[in-house]
């Protein structure tokens, strides 16, 4: 299939920018001037839903004494005589840009449409903070649900754990982690959308469209050279889960890819793998779209299809895994 023209007509306005010099890539940027950069331009691409029921800035604390800034979505209150169901939830940006600013339209869209609460981090980003502060991070805020969520209203037997792009490496590898460490709720979920899983960036979707389909290659490079301490953490599971050995009884995936993204060779055979390791996936591969989509609600109505989708398969699995523990 083509790209949509919707998303054609974007990477036109992109490679404009460029070419003019309005537009700046990010590896001629600081990390603090591509985050600005990165949070601007957000609000012009997505939808933000108006602000639900309830919303409550949080402070997580970090096995390292620092404090990380969350944020907490719900339709109504949550109460510890009724608790909630609640996805976790890393924000992409290659683990250098990215914020609670710029994904606050997702996440309370993921809210409303699943029913249920949101907690998005802000986890420590790179260069300040290199691999595997990012995912250590996140285990901390899943190890706090499990410790605090209760007296919040927030119910631990049902937690599910998302992101998109770099968010969505750290919920595949949080996955990972969970099923060998008792202390942590235990997933019903993982949700990854367009994630990066591999150690290498070789595929030949990456030959494909790692120039000129927004994600480039010399951004994704200059995202590595600022996130990983040298060479050999590209063979880490943490940060690459398609390098983990055992991917048998993981929580069940549900998986969102582009068609146009130099990352969704990755993802599908990241799919395959969770199948051939008996794990539960559901594969959605959204035709004509590029990597970022999920947050371009002004851009396409495939945008908020595909959250619908995500808020479909996140009442299930919660609905699912009420029952069992009734």
């Amino acid at each position: 299939m083509n790209l949509d023209p919707d998303i054609a007509a974007l990477l036109e306005m992109v490679q404009a920018g460029t070419e003019s010099g309005a537009r700046i890539p990010f590896p001629q940027l600081t990390a603090a001037q591509a985050r600005a950069d990165f949070d601007a331009s957000s609000p012009l691409l997505d939808v933000d839903p108006p602000a639900l029921g309830y919303e409550r800035h949080l402070s997580l604390p970090t096995r390292d004494g620092a404090m990380i800034e969350a944020r907490l979505y719900a339709r109504d209150a949550p109460s510890a005589r009724n608790p909630v169901p609640i996805l976790l939830y890393m924000h992409g940006g290659g683990f250098v840009v990215g914020s609670l600013d710029s994904h606050q339209p997702l996440c309370r869209g993921l809210a409303e449409d699943s029913g249920a609460a949101v907690l998005s981090i802000g986890y420590r980003l790179a260069p300040e903070h290199k691999f595997p502060t990012a995912f250590e991070d996140a285990v901390d805020a899943l190890a706090w649900i499990g410790r605090e969520g209760r007296a919040i209203g927030l119910d631990p037997r049902r937690v599910a754990v998302g992101g998109d792009s770099a968010g969505g490496t750290l919920a595949a590898a949080l996955a990972i982690e969970a099923k060998t460490n008792a202390s942590l709720p235990q997933p019903v979920l993982q949700v990854l959308a367009y994630p990066g899983l591999s150690s290498r960036q070789t595929s030949a979707s990456y030959e494909r469209y790692g120039t000129g389909h927004l994600l480039e290659r010399s951004t994704v490079d200059w995202f590595f050279r600022q996130y990983l301490r040298g060479d050999a953490d590209r063979d880490d599971w943490r940060f690459a889960p398609l390098a983990a050995d055992d991917l048998s009884g993981l929580a069940p995936a549900f998986i969102v890819l582009a068609e146009f993204d130099p990352l969704v060779d990755e993802g599908r055979d990241y799919a395959a793998r969770l199948s051939a390791a008996g794990v539960p996936v559901d594969l959605q591969v959204y035709p004509g779209m590029i990597h970022e989509f999920l947050r371009m609600g002004n851009v396409v109505a495939d945008a908020l299809q595909a959250r619908a989708a995500i808020g479909l398969a996140l009442a299930k699995a919660f609905l699912a895994a009420g029952e069992k523990a009734a």
